[in-house]
């Protein structure tokens, strides 16, 4: 029997999740998940944002301990701006398997890697 308050979810499920800032405000949406295959943990979230309607939008890859289910609002909470995420390193083609790249990028959003 399933209970109301289940903290596990499947990542499918994760997909189209709003992100909102701290004031409340709609940040982007959760796009797919990225997991670590060696440990099983989330590493990052891909987040859409900007455009209008979905369209015209970016697309970046953010640390998934930058985000805070909030159920209040039925979606992730962060503190990470639009103008962080626009500023943050683009992501390479093969992103995934740069570790500089990924260091950068915790860099930039004030935090530590995943892997430490």
């Amino acid at each position: 029997m399933a209970t109301h308050n289940a903290t596990l979810v499947a990542a499918s499920d994760v997909t189209g999740t709003a992100v909102y800032g701290a004031d409340d405000s709609k940040v982007g949406s959760i796009d797919r998940v990225m997991i670590d295959k060696v440990s099983g943990k989330v590493a990052y979230a891909i987040m859409s944002f900007g455009g209008i309607l979905g369209i015209g939008g970016s697309e970046r890859p953010v640390p998934w301990n930058t985000l805070t289910y909030d159920t209040g609002l039925g979606g992730f909470r962060t503190n990470i701006t639009e103008q962080q995420l626009n500023d943050a390193p683009t992501p390479a083609r093969e992103w995934h398997g740069d570790r500089a790249w990924e260091e950068s990028t915790h860099r930039a959003y004030g935090i530590a890697p995943y892997w430490i």
